[in-house]
């Protein structure tokens, strides 16, 4: 049993079909499940006119696609985008080999409200288990990279419930430390992925093996990255928390070019709270009309439980830059960028805007300090 069998009741009590992840994990709409397992193979040979030829083979008539739900749209695109993938890491834009795909990406995408082509949705949380797994290279390490990023896909759904709720809340209320502690435990899972993969895929793996199967595909004269492990957004945290208004000019760009591979339902998150206050600034803002000497309780409460989950990203970015350092160094480097499009100075950028927002919050609870005497003697903290 997996974390999606334990969650999977409460994601489809949402009612987006998009969370329906076992019945689009089941479905096979372009009988591609004996096609598929043979991908490795070619990609290990580099055989692309095997690979152009299964892409052609899978394209659903006209007919067919024009009864495709929602469901059977998403397990489509997810199948497709493997070929999508194998065909760019070999050199070739898969839609000037195969012409014919372009108008059934385009009408995947409107189908789906989802950029035309795969994303890690696609990759990792609707893609099969056990025999019918859909990968470029069938190593053990590359499920091991898929099940990382599936770790993280149920704490991310109910961050967005959680942030939503801090969004409407001030610092007073006991209502924003319970959102913030409940992001904080989401937000473990973010720690617990990197973990995994830490234990579990070598960094070397990822840069000379992975890394050339998510580059960027030619859509209709618009580029399009492959299924990315920066498109799983922790930013839905970040927004409200501190990005929406302490970020800096690279990283919002980057948020602007990233938010279009998410769930449509995230994507109105991030419209509806791009422009409001966040929780660090709502703090500071409290904390500067309490006098020195005492601040109320549930005051302290809310920048405890902020302070917390700020550590917990800060921890989760700090393992990821030293991954990311390990992938792309001089040794082993293909690419100047991650599969995302983020050089390695933006993921620095990053963790040093969270660190920084981490350590305003903490010190505003730490203890008041006595200034030091006049003679520059060692002074006493005050208790």
């Amino acid at each position: 049993m997996t974390m999606y069998d334990l969650v999977t009741p409460g994601l489809i009590q949402r009612g987006d079909p998009r969370y329906r992840i076992a019945e689009i994990r089941a479905a096979d709409p372009l009988g591609a499940d004996a096609l598929l397992a043979t991908v490795p193979a070619m990609n290990t040979a580099a055989d692309v006119p095997a690979l152009t030829r299964a892409l052609r083979a899978l394209l659903p008539r006209p007919e067919r696609l024009a009864g495709f739900g929602v469901v059977d749209a998403l397990a489509a695109m997810r199948d497709l985008g493997i070929l999508l993938g194998s065909l760019k890491k070999h050199g070739v834009q898969p839609v000037v080999a195969v012409p014919e795909v372009l108008p059934v990406l385009l009408r995947l995408g409107r189908l789906t409200d989802m950029v035309p082509r795969d994303t890690v949705h696609h990759y990792t949380t609707w893609n099969p288990l056990g025999r019918r797994q859909r990968m470029y290279t069938g190593d053990a390490m590359e499920t091991a990279l898929q099940d990382a990023v599936r770790m993280v896909f149920p704490g991310l759904v109910a961050s967005l419930d959680a942030c939503s709720d801090l969004a409407r809340r001030e610092p007073y209320d006991p209502g924003f430390a319970v959102a913030l502690d409940r992001t904080a435990h989401h937000v473990q899972a973010m720690v617990d992925s990197i973990d995994f993969t830490v234990a579990h895929v070598s960094p070397v793996f990822f840069a000379t093996e992975m890394r050339s199967y998510f580059e960027e595909i030619d859509v209709a004269g618009a580029d399009y990255l492959g299924p990315a492990a920066a498109q799983v957004p922790l930013w839905l945290v970040d927004l409200t928390l501190w990005q929406c208004d302490r970020s800096n000019p690279a990283y919002d760009r980057f948020l602007d070019e990233s938010v279009c591979y998410s769930l449509p339902s995230w994507r109105a998150h991030f419209a509806a709270h791009r422009g409001g206050t966040s929780a660090v600034s709502k703090l500071s803002a409290a904390i500067s009309w309490e006098a020195d000497d005492r601040m109320p309780p549930q005051l302290a409460r809310s920048a405890v439980s902020l302070a917390r989950v700020l550590r917990t990203l800060k921890a989760f970015r700090a393992r990821h830059i030293t991954i990311a350092r390990k992938a792309y160094s001089e040794e082993v480097r293909m690419y100047e960028t991650g599969s995302g499009g983020a050089p390695i100075a933006l993921l620095r950028s990053v963790l040093d805007l969270t660190r920084d927002n981490e350590t305003l919050v903490r010190r505003s609870v730490e203890p008041r300090r006595a200034p030091a005497p006049a003679n520059d003697a060692p002074g006493e903290p005050i208790p």
